[in-house]
C-alpha cells in the first residue's frame, strides 16, 4: 500500500536485499506506521505495481488466512489429522483458527531462511518440507524431512533466544498452515498438556537429528539406506532421488546403483 508522506512514516528502500525477514516493500508494519516507496510513488492509481525482484532478495510464498480461505472446510480436516492438534476440543479450535494462515510452495521456495530471526510454526497439510543447513560457500546438509500430519517449528531458537539455526524449505509443492512463534508459544501456554506434548516432539525430533548425523559417520553406504527404509519407508517413493542421495551423504549415482541391487524399491 502506498501512503501519504508524514511523521512515521517508513520508507521500504531502508531495507537491504540482506534482509530476509521481509521482502522488497514487504516490510511488516508498525501499528499506526504509514508505508511509502520511492519504486511505486510515479505510478498512477489503480495501476500499483510491484517493483522488481532486487537480487539476492527472498521473497516468501504468499498466504492466506484460515478462515478465509475458500477451501477452509478441507483445510480443517486436515488439519484436525494432525497429530499434535488431535485432541484439542472446539473451543481450542475456535481460539487457534484465527491466528493460522495457509501458505503454499512451490518445489525449492524457502519458509524460514538460516540465521532469521522472525519464526514461525508450521502443521504441514500436503507435501514434504525439509530442514537444511549451509556453509558460507553453499555446501548444505539436510538434517531431515516432515510430511503430511506432522509439523516444522523453530521452536528451540525461539527458547534459545538465537537465530534460526537452518532453513525450511518445501521439497515438493506445499500447503502448511503456519503461526507466529509468539502466537504459538501464548497458545501453548494457555494449554499446559499440549505444551507438554509439544514440548516432547520437539526433544525427540532434535535426537533423531542428532542419531541421523552420527549415522552419517558410523554407516556405511547401505547401511545408511536401510536405516532410512527401516525409519521412513513411506516417504521413499515420494521423494526426488537427489534429495534422497543428499539426505544420506551419498552421491546420485551411488544411489542408483544400490536401487539396483535392491537395496531399495524401483
Amino acid at each position: 500500500m502506498v501512503g501519504t508522506e508524514g511523521r512515521g512514516a517508513l520508507d521500504c528502500g531502508q531495507f537491504s536485499s540482506r534482509d530476509r525477514r521481509f521482502p522488497p516493500c514487504r516490510a511488516a508494519p508498525r501499528p499506526g506506521l504509514i508505508l511509502r516507496c520511492p519504486a511505486l510513488a510515479a505510478v498512477p492509481a489503480g495501476r500499483v505495481r510491484a517493483p522488481a525482484r532486487r537480487p539476492g532478495a527472498v521473497l516468501l510464498p504468499p498466504m492466506t488466512s484460515l478462515t478465509r480461505h475458500p477451501h477452509a472446510s478441507l483445510l480443517r480436516q486436515q488439519l484436525r489429522r494432525n497429530f499434535l492438534l488431535s485432541d484439542l476440543g472446539e473451543r481450542d479450535w475456535a481460539a487457534l483458527e484465527p491466528m493460522l494462515s495457509i501458505v503454499e510452495c512451490r518445489k525449492g521456495e524457502p519458509l524460514e531462511c538460516q540465521g532469521a530471526v522472525t519464526m514461525e510454526q508450521y502443521f504441514i497439510l500436503d507435501g514434504i518440507l525439509k530442514r537444511v543447513v549451509s556453509n558460507p560457500e553453499g555446501k548444505e546438509m539436510i538434517l531431515r524431512f516432515a510430511g503430511e500430519q506432522e509439523f516444522d517449528t523453530s521452536y528451540a531458537a525461539w527458547r534459545l533466544g538465537t537465530p534460526i539455526p537452518f532453513s525450511i524449505r518445501a521439497v515438493t509443492p506445499v500447503r502448511a498452515a503456519k503461526l507466529s512463534m509468539e502466537e504459538w508459544v501464548g497458545f501453548l501456554d494457555r494449554h499446559p498438556s499440549l505444551k507438554t506434548r509439544f514440548e516432547f516432539e520437539v526433544m525427540k525430533l532434535m535426537s533423531e537429528v542428532m542419531a541421523h548425523t552420527i549415522t552419517l559417520h558410523l554407516l556405511d553406504a547401505p547401511g545408511r539406506v536401510a536405516r532410512f527404509m527401516r525409519k521412513h519407508r513411506e516417504l521413499v517413493d515420494r521423494l526426488p532421488k537427489k534429495e534422497l542421495a543428499s539426505y544420506l551423504n551419498l552421491s546420485p549415482e551411488t544411489l542408483s546403483r544400490l536401487k539396483q541391487r535392491g537395496k531399495i524399491p524401483a
